[in-house]
């Protein structure tokens, strides 16, 4: 289902040295899984005897109970095909090595042994296993079977390929988990016994956290539980499944029975990001066996969320130092380039829209960084023949609370002018209607700029650059682009942000409770007519559609699956087919804007600067994205 794989933690209720009731729990988990379409499920560090069994470990009987353990869940997942990991002492060559088995419908697939072990205070691992850095290439004889054994194996279902590490792998300077991630491996399983001491839970999730986004892929942490010995430490049954730097489920520590948890990751998503993002192809490839499995459980249902803004931050605690942090980027590009330039003006065209008023913001801002004066922002409003007062009121008023010089030009007489100098019809409300004063807002802003010595600020913002929804030579074009970092929806967040400002809030409100428009064509009563998003569609929707195809190349069968999960409470299919084909016929056509789109800061992940984060041929053709929706 479009690269989504479901994969599992398990904490059994552990018995120590008793692998005979260890195993029930294992089995009962393990059937639990392969009923929820689990592909393939982790269980912690030693899971058949426990982690704590200390000196028990160098005694034969319980490395015969485990191994008869071994067999029982061998007969029982004999008609399970969700892959097990659990965690076993494997003996080899008259050393011990604490090891994880992976099994698939009663088989076992192949061992990896523990690379780093712990011998410092409550840990002391030496003084019962064998570190496995040397094993390579080598196999071992269990249950009359030759058995795959090393640390360098991985494990391959159609496009997973994934790796095992234990423990104190992740917590050593090179986990082995880096070399797996740099030779393909998109999934790393982390077989763990982790104690709870203060602090060192939020330690952990961070670090596998950081290393799921390392190795741009998903990593897989599960920890021993309360079963273990409490004899000098206690065990919490930590477990994270985390992608590519974000956490998309933890268990609940301390919890007194079997825990289960689950996640839907996004395999095809990671496999294209290493693609589309840092060095990751410049890694070295190692030598690895590679290990093909079978068929595991197909997701009947995506159970994972899909945000529908996913430009907007999703925590709400963090929207203060994210919105600081978008208005600084854009503030501080201003003074470099103004600073560069030796010009000590700015010129901006305000309309009481979005765009125009973050543009308007950040300026303001860079000003006052510099300690300039505020008047040497030259504001401009450019009413024409669809400016409503609402527009009009709500962009006088923000200039004057900041203080800015603002001017009001009216441009109806000069496009009345143009229209009879090319010999438009003034009842004609066509294009060229609308472009006459778009161009006409421009020139006056690029005249000011050079009578008053000043830089135009251009306003457009980056949603409306990957839709083409500018004037070529109009809006389009500017001194320096301040708002082509920023998609709508995000715009929308920052500019809410502000109310925090007592002084503008009831400003803010107003823009913010107006429709987006362009205001080209006539209003009518003092009312708008012209919405732009009944045009183009809704800017959620073209936001979604820009990160998603931007961000790792996903088809658009894709975008459209996973848009109907982000929207379903607000959009039908058939509505998000017909804007999604709207919107990758508006890419594909306006590219030739942005093959000379000005300068502007980039802001987020994602820009479409021809000079640098997004090169397209301005002629390319679209029917086979197009196909895709068929």
């Amino acid at each position: 289902m479009y690269g989504f794989y479901r994969v599992a933690t398990a904490v059994n209720r552990s018995t120590i040295a008793n692998p005979n009731k260890n195993v029930k729990e294992i089995i009962s988990l393990l059937k639990e899984a392969y009923s929820r379409d689990v592909s393939i499920v982790l269980f912690p560090e030693l899971t058949l005897t426990g982690y704590t069994a200390s000196d028990l470990f160098l005694n034969q009987m319980l490395l015969q109970a485990q191994n008869n353990s071994i067999k029982s869940i061998l007969e029982e997942s004999k008609n399970i095909s969700t892959i097990a990991i659990i965690g076993v002492i494997i003996l080899d060559k008259n050393r011990l090595y604490n090891s994880a088995m992976v099994i698939q419908n009663g088989e076992i697939l192949g061992i990896v042994p523990k690379i780093y072990l712990p011998n410092r205070k409550e840990f002391y691992e030496k003084r019962q296993f064998n570190s496995g850095k040397d094993i390579r290439d080598r196999y071992i004889t269990l249950f009359e079977k030759e058995i795959p054994f090393g640390i360098d194996i991985l494990f391959k279902y159609q496009d997973i390929l994934f790796g095992v590490e234990i423990c104190e792998d992740l917590w050593a300077i090179t986990p082995p988990s880096n070399s797996m991630a740099s030779s393909g491996a998109n999934l790393i399983f982390n077989l763990s016994a982790s104690n709870e001491l203060i602090g060192k839970a939020e330690y952990r999730r961070e670090l596998v956290k950081t290393q799921s986004a390392r190795c741009m892929g998903v990593y897989i942490y599960s920890s021993s539980g309360v079963g273990e010995s409490t004899t000098d430490t206690v065990f919490g049954g930590h477990s994270i499944i985390a992608e590519y730097g974000s956490i998309l489920v933890e268990s609940d520590r301390f919890y007194m029975g079997n825990s289960l948890i689950t996640a839907d990751i996004d395999i095809e998503r990671l496999n294209w990001l290493r693609l589309n993002e840092s060095s990751y192809t410049d890694s070295d490839i190692e030598p690895f066996r590679v290990i093909d499995t079978k068929t595991t459980p197909k997701i009947s249902k995506l159970d994972r969320y899909i945000n529908p803004d996913p430009f907007v931050p999703s925590i709400y605690q963090d929207k203060e130092i994210r919105c600081r942090e978008i208005t600084d980027i854009q503030a501080h590009g201003l003074i470099k380039r103004m600073s560069v330039a030796n010009i000590k003006r700015a010129v901006i065209g305000v309309s009481g829209g979005l765009d125009s008023t973050l543009a308007l913001l950040s300026t303001h801002k860079a000003f006052n960084i510099m300690g300039w004066d505020s008047r040497d922002i030259i504001a401009i409003t450019m009413g024409g023949f669809g400016t409503t007062s609402k527009t009009k009121s709500s962009a006088i008023d923000l200039c004057n609370s900041l203080g800015v010089t603002l001017r009001e030009i009216d441009i109806k007489d000069i496009s009345l002018k143009e229209f009879e100098l090319i010999g438009h019809d003034i009842d004609d409300l066509s294009v060229t209607y609308e472009n006459v004063q778009a161009r006409a807002r421009t020139s006056i802003l690029m005249n000011v700029a050079n009578r008053e010595n000043g830089l135009v600020i251009g306003t457009g913002d980056l949603s409306e650059i990957a839709l083409g929804w500018s004037t070529y030579n109009g809006d389009h074009m500017s001194a320096y682009s301040l708002n082509s970092g920023v998609p709508k929806t995000l715009i929308r967040y920052v500019i809410e942000y502000y109310k925090s400002n007592k002084k503008i809030s009831h400003i803010i409100d107003n823009i913010l409770n107006t429709p987006i428009s362009p205001e080209l064509l006539p209003h009518k009563d003092d009312k708008i007519t012209q919405k732009t998003e009944d045009i183009i569609g809704s800017y959620r929707l073209n936001d979604f559609f820009l990160y998603h195809f931007i961000k790792y190349g996903a088809k658009p069968s894709k975008i459209l699956f996973l848009a109907q999960i982000a929207f379903r409470d607000e959009f039908s299919r058939d509505e998000i087919k017909k804007w999604l084909k709207s919107f990758i016929w508006r890419f594909f056509t306006q590219q030739f804007k942005r093959s000379c789109m000005p300068d502007g800061p980039k802001v987020g992940t994602i820009s479409l600067s021809p000079r640098a984060d997004w090169k397209m041929p301005s002629d390319a053709d679209m029917e086979v994205w197009l196909e895709d929706l068929v």
